[in-house]
This record gives structure tokens, C-alpha cells and sequence, in this order.
């Protein structure tokens, strides 16, 4: 017992930032079951509190030498703590956009607060997971809350819907995630410590048989279903088209942050003997999901929908920082996840600001909302047109270091493919844009006609406003202090364990 409480302090630091969100989470239902009439403000203040707490130790923690904890199964590096970071930050910005929709539609408080706050402590643990064990345990304990949340609007029929959808499709990729497991399990003589696999593997000599291939097929299988890779997106439209608007906004960033994180460290350490086949394999991925994301979103008349498959081939771009696999890339790489918090994010502030005022999700019903509403109007515009990558925005210069960097690693294909989709994707982000700044043969759109602005000022005090104005000035402004970030972020991640010689 004394050893298990002096393993405890001596790596407590370690899962500080996690220890505060479980603590506050338990406060919040505790408060949930001892007061029934209670005050709805004092649980927003509780969570957001708690996860800024959880940002400036992480903060404080970026540049700090590799520790493997807990008898292997967690491992804390620079890496772990910049992706637990965006994850945390991301929590910080959804809670607000989701205030004045939960008032809206009258749902329970602490339940969607709870789940927030448990899906930001499984992506956190997620990041810096060494065993297969605590690798499965956190990715469920992210999937069950997100599942959840998807079915939060529980007399919204495309709700549960949605839920039922993610539950089975989730359902079926951590099965064939765990199997994939198993057979590395059981090659590497028993082991579940990622680096004792490799050793066991190497030491058996069975790191280039086909056993260690067939795992490998069914954690990439795995690994794509969670990150919406074609040809494993069937459920992403769906569910972000029935799933509540800011339960969408939180998964769309927050599940890619957690998968690409997890990827990259078992790409690295499990298969380090085989880069060549994994790096063939996702490069297949990453075109199948440029191409397809944005030929599709041209289609399409939901913004939620739009949406769905333009976050499908974001995450093809994103996957050309990981396919180099150096220090540059994976800079490359952390930065357009960082702006694409903001780009993503911003975009669904607008859609949920919007809805929120009009009850309406298709694209046509944007027509001539400039008459309205321009400070949403140029909001969305910049948020798409960096989406877009359209300079000088943000979205252009995290675009140009990714491509930038996968030309110089001799990816020639791989870049001009997301060269050419990069230029489809503004097709229809410009279409949307058109749609907002015109009027269509000088009529005004009923839905824009009842369009109602509680708070025309930049000082809103809509929460919804807020972040929609911060995010559409990082969309806008980052891009002007990427050295910098690039900098920061590069000696970062040089302490991490994967370029530690």
C-alpha cells in the first residue's frame, strides 16, 4: 500500500491536469444530486474553471523530458501535453456554444457538462496511453460520451438516430481495433507495453511476418474509422447532420485530435521496422479522402453535411504532416491541427448562432443574411475562406508549411493532389459566401425577413457570439505569427520520445 501511495506522488504531476477535470466532474454531480433547484451558472463556472486550470499546468508542462508512469501504461511527453492541450482548449471553447442551445431546447445541464468534461479526460489520457490496455480503456471512455452526446436531444428522432448509428458503427471499429490488438498481444509473447511489443517482436523475429501485417490492417482499419479516412466515413455525414450542432462542433475536432495523436504514437513505436507499408497505406487513405470529401461536399445542401465531408478531406491534408514522419512534418502538422481549431470551430459558432435564430440548416436558407446580420455574415466568410486556404488568411499558411514540408519528404503526388482539392474546396466554401452576400432576385429570404438580433454589438454578452468573434480572428490573424509558432512548436516537440536519439 505504501509503495502504490509513493508511486502515486511521485507521478501524480503527470495526470495533474486529468486529476482537476475528474474532481470537478465529480463536484458537478454531486451538486447535480444534492441540490434540485440549482444554479445552472455555478456548473458552467465549475467546468470552464477546471479545464483552465488544466490548460495552464499543461502549459507550464510543454517542454519537459519524457517520463513513462504507472508501471508503463502512461507516458508523458511534449507531444502528449500539446495534444492533451488542444484537446482541453477545445473543451473550453465548446461549453459556451453549446449554452444558449441547451437553454433552447430545455435539456438537462449537468448530464451534457459531465459527459464534456469525461470525453476531455479520455481524449487527455488517450494522448500519452503506452499500454494497450489504457489505449482501449480511453478511446471508450471518448467514444461512450461522444455516443452519448450524439443522442443528448432525446425527443429529437434524427437524434437518436444518430446515436444508435455511431454506437453500432463505433462499435464495430474498436472490435476490430481490440482484434488487431490481440494479435500483437499475443506475437510479442503477452506483452501490452507498446515498447515491449516492438522489443518482443524484434526479439521473436516476427515484425515483418504476415501475423504482424493482419494487425496491422485491423488497427489502421481501426484507427480510420475513428478518424473518418475513406473508404471508413459512411457514419460521419449522418451524424453530424442528426447530432445536436454543438455536440457536433466538440466530436468534429476533439475525436481528430485524440485519433491523430494515438496514430502517431503507435505508427512510430509499434511499427517502426515497417514505415515504408504504413506510409503507403495512409498516403492511399489521405488521396481516397481529399478527393472524395470535396468532390462530395460540392453536392450537398445541409451545412451540417457540408461540413461532415469537408472535415473528411481536412483530415486527408492533416495526414501529410504524419506520412513524413519527421520533426518538420509533425510541426507542420501540429500547427494546421492548432489553426484548424479555430477555422472549424469558428464555422460551427456561425451555424449554431444562426440556427439558433432561424430553426433552419440548409445552405439556400443563407441568402442575403447580410442584410441582417453582417457581423455574422463576415464571421462565417472568413472562417470558410480559411477552411479554404485562401491567403492571407490562416488556413493559408498552416496549408502551405504542411504541403511545403510533405514536397521536401518527396510525397510529389500526395501534394499536388491536395494542391488541386485544395482550390475544389474553395468552389464550395465561395458558393456559401456568394449565397450570404446576395440577394436572390432581390428577395429576401423568409427565414432572413424573421431574423431576429438580440445582440447587435461586438460586447455581446451571447457566449455563442464570443467565440464565433474569437475564432474568426484566429481564422484571420494567426497566419501573420506562424514563424513563431512553428518555432515554439518544433522545440517542442524535439523533447518528445520519437526524436530523442
Amino acid at each position: 500500500m505504501k509503495l502504490e501511495l509513493d508511486m502515486f506522488f511521485l507521478y501524480g504531476s503527470t495526470i495533474l491536469p486529468e486529476c482537476i477535470l475528474i474532481f470537478s466532474l465529480l463536484i458537478i454531480l454531486i451538486i447535480d444530486l444534492t441540490f434540485p433547484k440549482k444554479d445552472t451558472i455555478w456548473l458552467y463556472f465549475i467546468s470552464l474553471t477546471s479545464l483552465l486550470i488544466s490548460i495552464i499546468i499543461l502549459l507550464f508542462q510543454y517542454k519537459t523530458d519524457p517520463i513513462i508512469s504507472f508501471l508503463g501504461s502512461f507516458q508523458t511527453d511534449s507531444f502528449s501535453r500539446i495534444f492533451q492541450s488542444f484537446i482541453v482548449f477545445c473543451s473550453i471553447l465548446c461549453i459556451p456554444l453549446s449554452i444558449e442551445y441547451i437553454k433552447c431546447t430545455k435539456m438537462a445541464i449537468p448530464e451534457f457538462l459531465i459527459f464534456i468534461l469525461t470525453a476531455t479526460v479520455g481524449g487527455m489520457f488517450l494522448c500519452g496511453a503506452n499500454d494497450l490496455v489504457t489505449i482501449f480503456v480511453s478511446l471508450e471512455c471518448l467514444s461512450l460520451c461522444s455516443y452519448l452526446l450524439c443522442g443528448y436531444t432525446k425527443r429529437d428522432i434524427r437524434s437518436n438516430e444518430a446515436a444508435m448509428k455511431y454506437l453500432l458503427i463505433g462499435g464495430t471499429s474498436s472490435s476490430i481495433l481490440a482484434y488487431g490488438f490481440s494479435w500483437l498481444y499475443g506475437l510479442s509473447g503477452g506483452e501490452t507495453n507498446i515498447q515491449k511489443i516492438t522489443n518482443g517482436l524484434l526479439n521473436a523475429e516476427m515484425y515483418n511476418s504476415s501475423a504482424t501485417f493482419i494487425a496491422f490492417i485491423c488497427i489502421l482499419v481501426g484507427l480510420a474509422f475513428k478518424l473518418s479516412l475513406v473508404p471508413f466515413h459512411q457514419w460521419t455525414p449522418d451524424i453530424y447532420e442528426g447530432s445536436p450542432t454543438p455536440v457536433v462542433a466538440f466530436l468534429s475536432v476533439t475525436s481528430k485530435i485524440a485519433g491523430l495523436a494515438l496514430a502517431t504514437r503507435i505508427l512510430n513505436i509499434l511499427f517502426v521496422f515497417s514505415p515504408n507499408e504504413w506510409k503507403i497505406f495512409l498516403e492511399i487513405l489521405a488521396i481516397l479522402s481529399m478527393i472524395l470529401g470535396n468532390l462530395v461536399a460540392i453536392t450537398q445542401t445541409s451545412m451540417k453535411r457540408m461540413l461532415a465531408y469537408s472535415s473528411i478531406s481536412q483530415i486527408g491534408y492533416i495526414l501529410i504532416g504524419l506520412i513524413t514522419s519527421d520533426l518538420k512534418g509533425y510541426t507542420s502538422m501540429t500547427i494546421y491541427v492548432f489553426f484548424y481549431i479555430f477555422m472549424n470551430l469558428g464555422t460551427f459558432a456561425c451555424i449554431i448562432l444562426y440556427s439558433l435564430r432561424t430553426g433552419t440548416d440548409n445552405i439556400r436558407d443563407y441568402a442575403g443574411l447580410y442584410v441582417k446580420d453582417p457581423l455574422l455574415s463576415f464571421s462565417l466568410t472568413l472562417c470558410l475562406l480559411s477552411l479554404g486556404g485562401l491567403p492571407p488568411l490562416t488556413g493559408f499558411f498552416g496549408k502551405v508549411y504542411l504541403f511545403w514540408c510533405g514536397w521536401q519528404s518527396g510525397f510529389y503526388l500526395l501534394v499536388f493532389i491536395a494542391l488541386i482539392t485544395s482550390v475544389i474546396s474553395l468552389y464550395y466554401y465561395l458558393k456559401i459566401i456568394k449565397l450570404i452576400l446576395t440577394k436572390k432576385n432581390n428577395e429576401i429570404n423568409p427565414y432572413i425577413q424573421a431574423y431576429i438580433i438580440t445582440s447587435p454589438t461586438f460586447f455581446s454578452k451571447n457566449p455563442v457570439e464570443f467565440v464565433m468573434i474569437f475564432c474568426a480572428l484566429g481564422s484571420t490573424f494567426l497566419g501573420v505569427i506562424i514563424n513563431p509558432i512553428f518555432s515554439f512548436f518544433q522545440d517542442s516537440l524535439s523533447l518528445s520520445v520519437f526524436f530523442i536519439k
